[in-house]
């Protein structure tokens, strides 16, 4: 009776396959939104939609009951969560992560290209929403925003508080006035993140992470030369973190016969005093 109550129950492909039904855009050959570790065919006790699939946020899952992990970025330290380097090597941080989660029968999907493929974007709603900036966004781009006046200082520092960010920093004059922004969450690349400062409607960037040699160096580069241009760097983790808040809520419109949740990512940096 208990095998047959098991064969009855939702697997995780079979969320998979109901996620391809409802995204609402057509599902890619080549993408990085497959299963990253585990069964598919393990029938799923609980869901769990985070930003990362931390070692962190596997114990958490594991702990509350959910065992197919919904994430956003890879698990295993690559965008395309290729391993064969790391256990030629017989890295002790992989093996701890993948004995846990083959311990405790853990399933992991990606969730990336057709969450950002969505209209509107799905991590874009999300972070738009958790910062508070639905009525100020551009209706034909809803990465451009016009907000009542404030400071660079003032800005960043109700970013930080809204989002709950430890570490936030800050490029530019703190007194600058703005009214004008951009939202570029995640890691889009020099040149989008560049074309975004050159705009003449865009004053502050507000952005995920950039290698400090590129698109920081740029926007100290235009600060220092008097432009009229800064950047806030939120880091990868809180800048798209909300995307997945909201994806959890999206899933339960379809998916009711198992708990769905969503568990933050901690966001790895702290501080020093």
């Amino acid at each position: 009776m208990a095998q047959d109550a098991a064969a009855n129950r939702l697997t995780a492909r079979q969320v998979i396959e109901r996620i391809q039904k409802h995204v609402g855009v057509p599902w890619r050959s080549q993408t990085v939104d497959t299963f990253k570790a585990g069964d598919p065919d393990t029938p799923v006790t609980g869901v769990a939609t985070t930003m990362m699939a931390t070692y962190d946020v596997l114990q958490r899952a594991a702990a509350a009951g959910d065992n197919l992990i919904i994430t956003h970025e890879p698990t295993f330290y690559g965008h395309l969560d290729e391993t064969a380097d790391l256990a030629k090597e017989n890295d002790a941080v992989l093996s701890a992560k993948q004995a846990f989660i083959a311990e405790h029968h853990l399933v992991v999907w990606r969730f990336h290209d057709h969450w950002h493929a969505r209209t509107p974007d799905g991590i874009q709603t999300g972070m738009i929403r958790a910062l508070g900036w639905e009525k100020f966004r551009n209706p034909s781009d809803d990465h451009l925003f016009v907000i009542p006046e404030t400071t660079l200082d003032q800005l960043a520092s109700s970013i930080k508080q809204r989002l709950g960010i430890r570490t936030l920093r800050v490029v530019g004059d703190p007194a600058m006035r703005v009214t004008k922004l951009a939202l570029n969450p995640g890691y889009p690349g020099f040149p989008s993140e560049r074309h975004m400062l050159q705009r003449d409607d865009v004053e502050v960037l507000v952005m995920g992470e950039g290698l400090e040699w590129e698109t920081i160096e740029y926007g100290a580069d235009a600060a220092a030369e008097g432009k009229h241009k800064a950047l806030v760097i939120l880091g990868h983790i809180p800048s798209e973190q909300a995307g997945m808040e909201d994806c959890a809520r999206w899933l339960k419109g379809f998916v009711n016969e198992v708990p769905v949740e969503f568990i933050a990512t901690a966001e790895p940096f702290w501080p020093a005093k």
